[in-house]
């Protein structure tokens, strides 16, 4: 928990012109010979579950180079996404705050509306039990991002795939990146993954062949970007469109999962299965381009996704199937269940990550920011305030100090399980999620999950444990205190005979 003088305010105004710029303590290999500080490549998938790959446990897909990955470094057990949707966690990895701390809790960056003050609804429908958060739809030009932080470093900063993090001027060139490409700001690919695409004038990425898919072209992008900065230290910030709605893939893998799916299987989902394919190939891509330039040796990877995988069927395509399955875990996107934050994570570190490890350290989103920062021997800025900390010490196969995450999703209704104005805190194995205004008189409802020994949230124990429900609950006003977060509350229009 941060100090009374490291509020928000406090934070933001410390990043004020006249603060020193980001100092880099480059190491020395040979006497007076400075070491290059090491690249930097994160992938960032979207829409990609903790079990949507062959590495987790998924017998259907099959993503050989993500396999590949925690082969040269650390597969982490235990990694949460900030935030169970997308523009959230992205802020959350760009400023190492909490998206409750930032104000973007939803996915609205994308709208024209620009909202930049963390508010309340006034009023809600008759049939709605709640009163939501406003979420803001831009991330604020005020933050000192990762890229910014690079940037100043020394790296050649390159922004690949999707942003959704708001338009002109809160793009990726206004937040520290050297270059954008596709320069779009949308929340999934512009309107189709494969060619013809919806380009616009100010879009970096020419028109494609009709059938070309747009992930191919922007790993090829990302693979010149690398080439032409091979002499310097880079940072490639490849955020996947894939494997984020529509739902459309190459015709060739469609056909190729559509003969191997079993009706047994959760993961059945043709078009799902070839987008996560064509994924996995361009995440091989890029590593083999970083290969082919004897980088290998000197370049940290991070692989993530930004939310839990879609459990729910697709509007575009066999509309009787689930797009997929986090099976153990409880829910998906948009859930507070596991199944909702819980992601895959793998972190190279060549002569650091011992290969082919594993880590059950609990370890957020928020995390990444100043654990880059320590991994290429960064300073924070002057008054720079994180909500994560540094995961090194897991990275070196040791334990952390911190015991407690948190989510807060502040939205609703509750069109599926899971999806309603909640907040969670994990603190060791226990779990406690606050549904506010959820119970029968529109009090706070709680659910208590042991999850070493109950990983799929089937057994409520909040019953059982009251102590610990109190204890735990107590550790989220905490969190809501000091993040300033937007608190969801009963709708006092709330008729329930309307619903």
């Amino acid at each position: 928990m941060k100090t009374a003088n490291c509020t928000r305010r406090n934070f933001i105004k410390g990043l004020g012109v006249g603060i020193a710029a980001l100092a880099l303590r480059q190491t020395t290999c040979f006497a007076d010979k400075p070491k290059r500080p090491p690249n930097v490549v994160f992938f960032l998938a979207d829409d990609l579950g903790w079990r949507d790959t062959s590495l987790y446990g998924s017998t259907f897909y099959e993503t050989p180079h993500i396999d590949a990955l925690a082969k040269r470094g650390m597969m982490l057990t235990n990694a949460y996404a900030a935030n169970p949707l997308c523009s959230p966690t992205r802020s959350s990895i760009l400023t190492g705050l909490y998206p409750a701390h930032i104000g973007i809790t939803a996915p609205n960056c994308h709208l024209a509306n620009v909202i930049l003050d963390k508010s309340l609804q006034k009023k809600a429908s008759p049939r709605s039990k709640w009163l939501v958060a406003n979420s803001l739809t831009r991330l604020k030009p005020e933050y000192y991002t990762l890229a910014e932080a690079l940037r100043d470093a020394g790296y050649a900063t390159g922004h690949f795939g999707k942003w959704h993090l708001g338009p002109e001027p809160y793009d990726p060139l206004h937040q520290g990146f050297d270059v954008d490409i596709p320069h779009w700001h949308g929340p999934g690919p512009p309107q189709h993954y494969l060619a013809p695409w919806h380009t616009t004038a100010k879009m970096t990425i020419k028109q494609g062949e009709k059938g070309d898919h747009i992930e191919d072209v922007v790993a090829a992008e990302a693979v010149d970007f690398i080439k032409a900065n091979k002499g310097r230290p880079f940072f490639v910030n490849y955020w996947a469109f894939s494997v984020h709605a529509p739902h459309e893939g190459k015709p060739q893998l469609e056909q190729k999962y559509k003969a191997k799916a079993r009706s047994d299987n959760p993961q059945r989902q043709p078009v799902n299965a070839g987008m996560i394919e064509t994924l996995d190939t361009n995440v091989g891509r890029v590593v083999k381009a970083i290969d082919e330039l004897g980088l290998a040796d000197n370049t940290i990877i991070v692989f993530f996704s930004d939310n839990g995988g879609i459990h729910w069927p697709s509007e575009q395509c066999y509309p009787d199937v689930p797009v997929s399955s986090n099976s153990p875990l409880r829910g998906g996107k948009a859930t507070i269940y596991e199944g909702g934050t819980r992601e895959p994570c793998i972190v190279i570190w060549p002569g650091v990550t011992e290969p082919a490890s594993k880590s059950d350290q609990v370890i957020s989103s928020i995390d990444f920011y100043p654990t880059i920062l320590e991994m290429i021997g960064a300073e924070r800025r002057a008054g720079q305030y994180f909500d994560g900390i540094s995961i090194v010490p897991a990275l070196k196969g040791g334990k952390l100090s911190r015991e407690v995450i948190f989510c807060h999703f502040p939205h609703g209704p509750a069109i599926r399980e899971g999806f309603q104005p909640s907040t969670y805190v994990r603190k060791g194995d226990w779990k406690l999620i606050r549904f506010y205004a959820d119970g029968r008189r529109q009090e706070n409802r709680y659910e208590l999950y042991n999850l070493a020994d109950d990983i799929g949230e089937k057994n409520d124990m909040a019953g059982k444990y009251p102590q610990k429900v109190k204890e735990l609950d107590a550790l989220i006003d905490g969190f809501l205190e000091e993040t300033e977060a937007v608190i969801p509350k009963a709708n006092p229009a709330y008729n329930s005979k309307l619903v």
